[in-house]
């Protein structure tokens, strides 16, 4: 049996179009004043057939529109996508089909269009909820707006998610346990909490490297934080379930789940990766053109829809089992890993990590601990090491 057939299979569609780049993105999003949507649904559609060509018979368990700022596609191109992916492959009974959203008033007017398309999950883009950290961030609503858009988005839509970031500028251990003691009365039945991470080629990463991104936490303070977000978590019914996200047990995000279990997963849009398996059991990686017009030209029905694929070595779908699984609480099966790997992860390893707090075995499956997903990276590089 694939992994793909206990693990899942989902479409991701990327948007990559923004009103505004924020300083701290480093996603494939575009600031764009001009956009044909009538091209750009004729290009989604034909990529769909494509894929749908060499995976067939499946059960698609999700589709999950992200960005860039997915709800300011037109309803008319969501719903096409939705409705031609839902005849290519067999739709789950429980589908999810999540959109990522902004707060903004244009795009929380346009939450009843995307549930008449099919939308029955939406995932809101809040970041904070204060207006200075908010203008800090580059965020384009205000947090009046927010909320606006958590009430709206939980009447509207079955399940809700909304973001925030923490570990941001002149932030206290105080400021944050009250912003996301708040948030948690707000919150549906998901929450994605996010440290805020420098990285390069955005503007914070240029402004940090210059030293004018003044106020950013110690390590050990955003340490804390991360600790103290697990408990006020707990404490509101909602514990960690991946290292940046939490939700009572039913309420996970199940594409992402695929993601971390290795699934396999279609990406289409600007950049998109996917994984697929073939029926040889062979698994590939896919990347699409990041470009926007370069993808758009690759994607249209009379060219060649070409991207760049790579097989995947046994070794190397071992290591993303493991990258990805221990992101999980629930860590990943010590069996799988050796069935795929064709080795067990040495035990040594193992045993080392044990002692210094930072997994633990049981039931046949390996799991960092909380401290251990506190220095993840640092876990993953000695349990991987040549």
């Amino acid at each position: 049996m694939h992994r793909w057939q206990t693990a899942g299979f989902g479409l991701y569609v990327h948007w990559p179009f923004c009103q505004s780049k924020c300083p701290y993105c480093d996603f494939n999003s575009h600031v764009s004043s001009q956009i044909d949507h009538d091209e750009w649904r004729v290009a989604y559609l034909a990529q769909l057939r494509r894929f749908a060509e060499e995976t067939p018979g499946r059960v698609l368990q999700s589709i999950f529109f992200g960005g860039g700022t997915p709800s300011l596609m037109r309803a008319r191109t969501v719903a096409a996508i939705i409705d031609e992916a839902t005849q290519l492959w067999t739709p789950a009974n429980d589908i999810e089909i999540t959109l990522e959203a902004n707060p903004t008033s244009v795009e929380i007017g346009g939450f009843k269009d995307f549930r008449a398309a099919g939308v029955n999950r939406v995932s809101v883009g809040v970041q904070a909820l204060n207006n200075a950290d908010l203008r800090r961030l580059g965020r384009m609503h205000d947090a009046q707006e927010a909320r606006a858009a958590i009430d709206i988005s939980q009447k509207v839509f079955d399940r809700t998610s909304f973001d925030l970031i923490y570990a941001r500028q002149d932030q206290s251990l105080v400021a944050w346990e009250a912003e996301l003691s708040e948030a948690l009365k707000l919150a549906g039945d998901h929450l994605s909490l996010y440290q805020l991470t420098i990285e390069p080629g955005t503007v914070f990463g240029a402004r940090h490297a210059l030293g004018l991104l003044r106020g950013l936490p110690e390590e050990d303070a955003a340490a804390d934080m991360y600790e103290l977000t697990q408990d006020v978590c707990i404490a509101h019914g909602r514990p960690q379930y991946e290292i940046s996200n939490h939700a009572p047990l039913g309420g996970e995000s199940r594409h992402n789940m695929i993601y971390w279990r290795c699934g396999d997963y279609i990406g289409i849009g600007p950049g998109a990766h996917g994984r697929l398996t073939d029926a040889e059991g062979r698994r590939v990686s896919t990347v699409q053109p990041s470009a926007p017009n370069l993808w758009l030209a690759a994607s249209h029905p009379t060219s060649d829809g070409k991207h760049d694929r790579e097989d995947l070595s046994r070794d190397a779908q071992a290591t993303e089992f493991v990258l990805m699984g221990l992101r999980l609480v629930s860590g990943v099966c010590l069996k799988e890993y050796q069935s795929s790997a064709g080795a067990p992860l040495p035990l040594e390893r193992i045993e080392r990590l044990r002692t210094q707090g930072v997994v633990d075995i049981s039931d046949g499956r390996l799991r960092t601990t909380l401290k251990g997903r506190l220095v993840l990276n640092w876990v993953l590089n000695r349990l991987l090491q040549e």
